[in-house]
């Protein structure tokens, strides 16, 4: 559990994870220079329950930074993120656990997935079926946060941990994991996300920016590395330029030439290519050939 002035919810946060009817675990806080009572309340749980484990950070480290000093104090074969403003279900840590226990060549799991009406959750895929699950059926696999996972610690140190330290961070995780190692489905029901004005989340609402770096992303993962056969790369390779082009022309136009210029810039585009790939995504909309 990783916090930054969160003393409105992080008491909530620890007493959902004490209420877990799985018991063996640790519970490892690792506070980022909270400048509230953030510190205070966790202090305080600490003194009733040894397993709550509390380190305070001597300078700000940011999202996914702290994510990573969080799992190198783990000492378990799990790691599970439980954000200080989220909560978890009772049975939560027991279901993520059995389930895992299930497919012992998974690398990770991701839940509060959607049914999939062709199979009981849970199951696993392999690399390729994974990335096809997210980008040929809309399944949008990879668009979780650290909330809906379960990761075994070896294999989270061997891609590096987090290794983006932008919003985007967890997508490219699961893109990373997914490209070595198979993933376990799991459904709803185990955790609980919190929805306040106070998550970088709300940011998104006024800068396009923020998700136009998920494309960036996209592409750096349809390289010699991505599981796909060449001919589904190419589909995605298209496809998400195609989406590009189309958000710099639509920030252009909603939010500021000057926001549209950084998206164009960061895409690499040169001007007939910025239309060439707006033509294409029109006609694509359009069914046209």
């Amino acid at each position: 559990m990783t916090a930054y002035n969160r003393e409105k919810y992080i008491g909530a946060a620890i007493e959902s994870v004490l209420a877990s009817t799985y018991r063996n675990f640790e519970l490892i806080v690792v506070d980022d220079c909270s400048k509230d009572r953030t510190v205070e309340i966790v202090k305080g749980y600490a003194a009733r329950d040894a397993r709550i484990r509390l380190f305070e950070n001597e300078r700000n480290l940011g999202q996914f930074a702290n994510r990573n000093l969080a799992a190198r104090y783990a000492s378990g074969e799990y790691l599970k993120y439980l954000d200080s403003d989220d909560l978890m279900y009772p049975t939560g840590l027991e279901v993520l656990v059995n389930m895992m226990e299930q497919f012992p060549n998974a690398g990770y799991g991701l839940c509060s997935l959607d049914q999939d009406d062709a199979r009981i959750f849970p199951y696993m895929l392999e690399p390729r079926a994974a990335y096809e699950k997210h980008f040929f059926q809309r399944f949008h696999l990879f668009y979780k946060a650290p909330l809906s996972s379960i990761i075994r610690k070896d294999v989270f140190f061997k891609v590096g941990g987090f290794t983006n330290p932008n919003g985007e961070g967890d997508y490219e995780m699961w893109l990373s994991l997914s490209s070595v190692c198979p993933v376990v489905l799991m459904p709803h029901g185990v955790v609980w996300y919190r929805v306040h004005g106070e998550q970088i989340d709300y940011n998104r609402r006024s800068d396009p920016f923020l998700d136009f770096r998920y494309f960036l992303v996209t592409l750096r993962y349809l390289g010699e590395s991505c599981p796909l056969d060449a001919e589904q790369s190419r589909a995605i390779r298209v496809r998400t330029k195609q989406s590009m082009a189309g958000d710099i022309l639509r920030s252009f136009f909603k939010h500021s030439p000057a926001k549209a210029v950084q998206m164009y810039k960061v895409a690499n585009f040169n001007l007939p290519e910025l239309v060439k790939w707006t033509f294409r995504g029109i006609l694509t909309k359009l069914h046209v050939k």
